[in-house]
């Protein structure tokens, strides 16, 4: 059963995502929201909300997308349609930028060094980082904020930039 901690770290894993009480948006557009009954209203496509309805029988149409009970639909669903709904409504820029993070490999990307590893680059990737100089504007708490990075990848970052 998902809960709306996991749809909570999914919509918080994207990037540019705001919450305000149970409503994840991208700029302002909000992309996904939970109700009081725990239901999970996504702004969908028209063909990704017949997708939803095929898969899952207590989903329920919306003028704007989807609804669904969260315990009905299995985590990696969720996560799958959270990050469709975030594409649908992020800027067409940002969005590209997310799908262009999804194939970067370490050591392809800028000048970011390759042990930080798979999960670190395609995360900075998809934030728009993809330089040491970018790196280092930022803090050891904003990067291990960012879902990916972790404290190797901090370390190794470090190091490479006081070579």
């Amino acid at each position: 059963m998902t809960t709306t901690d996991q749809l909570r770290e999914t919509a918080l894993s994207l990037p540019e995502v705001d919450a305000r009480d149970r409503a994840f948006t991208v700029r302002g557009k909000r992309f996904a929201s939970v109700d009081a009954h725990d239901r999970v209203h996504l702004h969908l496509p028209a063909e990704e909300v017949d997708a939803v309805l095929a898969a899952h029988p207590t989903a329920e149409r919306q003028p704007r997308g989807v609804r669904v009970p969260l315990g009905d639909v299995d985590g990696r669903r969720l996560d799958h349609w959270v990050r469709r709904a975030w594409l649908a409504r992020a800027p067409k820029s940002l969005a590209a930028q997310a799908v262009a993070a999804e194939g970067a490999e370490p050591g392809e990307v800028g000048n970011l060094p390759k042990g930080i590893g798979r999960p670190a680059t395609r995360a900075l990737t998809a934030i728009g980082v993809t330089t040491l100089a970018q790196v280092a504007r930022l803090g050891d708490a904003e990067l291990l904020a960012v879902h990916g990075v972790g404290p190797k990848a901090v370390r190794v970052l470090r190091a490479a930039l006081d070579r």
